[in-house]
């Protein structure tokens, strides 16, 4: 099992571009089994999760080639409608075929995805909203059976605003006869480029970005080319990254629109930023300023960066307040941050971050992807060598993130 080791105290400095968001390829690609024939997808980043999520579809029958950055996925001889555990338990975003495999062939058999290391996030929001719109569902061991002889549209109010629960009710009712409005919908730009993406398929959706989104379903869609979105995370953790050693790095290939929040609690930490139309530029100040932040589900900060400004703020000047309201138990990397000399104690949904002048290079094991990405930045800051284990949960969603780094001037590199 590979691990990344990093000997700290190195300024970064230079550009990186990001890759495609993989929280927006996986449901696109999830909804081509609305369609029948071959789609291109380009700007797809090569990451494990894409990669798992290519052979849930090849189990139902797609065909699918990765050249560079271009997936090109055919769904003509779709002939199986199963995604089975051994898959789905390995990435939750598997459970977004439901929705498409019943709008489209009027059968399904999912597994449950089961449990998540930051949170139960069950998928009970994605059940109701199908069967409001006509499906029978049925729970047998372990597995979701679903049947639908026509799907029809209807209003739907969501009681938390989940981003993959509004991706499944969405793609099922852009088939479904007569018109869909989903109440409290998820707002991320993800949900946005995946309803863009079925727009240019055929769809009519509107009202996407905003809470409430109107579908009026059509009898068919047809393939159609797409480009998925910067990556507004991995653009972040750079941004970070930047900020935490004090350096000047320019991130390229970006939508600033998508990273407000983010870059007002980047400037409130003492660091300067610079925003063009498709870059933003951060440059460090010696020792960040203590601040408190909440995470909240988009545009709100996102619940995706807590771990990596948990890392930069461990290093503040001052006490700084952390607070989870989207998952439970998302503070696991707390406790390999304290291995490198951070002061943190966790009091139910809140951290309180001490801050200290130096962080100590220390062999650390990551827990999640978010995780992982927070103890690496740690270990570019420290002082001496840090050895991240399991670091295949980084490759779940960053692309060549040492190769990255390192281009950057950071000291990194990957070990077996």
């Amino acid at each position: 099992m590979d691990c990344i080791e990093i000997e700290g105290g190195v300024q970064l400095h230079g550009h990186v571009r990001v890759s495609g968001a993989k929280n927006a390829a996986l449901p696109i690609m999830a909804s081509l089994l609305l369609t029948t024939g071959a789609t291109r997808l380009r700007n797809v980043p090569r990451v494990r999760d894409v990669v798992t999520f290519g052979q849930v579809l090849q189990a139902l029958g797609a065909k699918m080639s990765f050249d560079a950055s271009e997936l090109v996925i055919d769904t003509s001889a779709i002939d199986r409608y199963e995604a089975p555990y051994d898959l789905v338990k390995t990435m939750r975003a598997s459970f977004l075929v439901l929705g498409p495999l019943l709008a489209r062939y009027g059968q399904a058999r999912v597994s449950l995805p089961g449990g998540c290391a930051i949170g139960a996030r069950p998928v009970n929001l994605h059940l109701k909203g199908l069967q409001a719109l006509g499906a029978r569902l049925e729970l047998t061991q372990g597995y979701v059976h679903g049947y639908a002889d026509q799907l029809r549209g209807t209003a739907i109010v969501l009681p938390s605003a989940t981003v993959t629960g509004t991706e499944n009710i969405m793609m099922a009712a852009v088939l479904a006869k007569g018109t869909t409005i989903i109440d409290n919908a998820a707002r991320e730009p993800e949900v946005v480029d995946l309803a863009e993406s079925l727009t240019q398929m055929g769809a009519r959706v509107t009202g996407v970005g905003s809470s409430c989104i109107s579908i009026e379903g059509v009898p068919r869609l047809q393939p159609a080319a797409h480009d998925i979105i910067p990556d507004r995370i991995e653009a972040g953790t750079f941004l970070v990254a930047g900020a935490m050693t004090g350096g000047d790095v320019t991130i390229d290939h970006c939508l600033p629109v998508h990273l407000g929040a983010l870059l007002d609690h980047l400037r409130a930490t003492g660091a300067a930023v610079e925003v063009g139309d498709d870059w933003v530029r951060v440059i460090g100040s010696e020792r960040a300023y203590p601040l408190d932040l909440a995470t909240a589900p988009y545009p709100g900060f996102p619940t995706d960066m807590q771990a990596q400004m948990m890392a930069l703020l461990s290093r503040a000047n001052g006490r700084s307040i952390i607070s989870e309201t989207v998952f439970e138990n998302r503070y696991m990397h707390a406790a390999e941050l304290s291995r490198m000399g951070a002061e943190i104690h966790l009091e139910g949904a809140d951290a309180i971050v001490m801050g200290v002048p130096q962080l100590h290079g220390a062999p650390v094991m990551a827990t999640d992807l978010r995780a992982s990405a927070s103890l690496i930045l740690a270990g570019l800051a420290a002082q001496g060598i840090t050895t991240v284990s399991r670091v295949y949960h980084l490759d779940r969603g960053y692309e060549q993130i040492e190769a990255k780094l390192a281009a950057l001037g950071a000291k990194i590199r990957r070990l077996p």
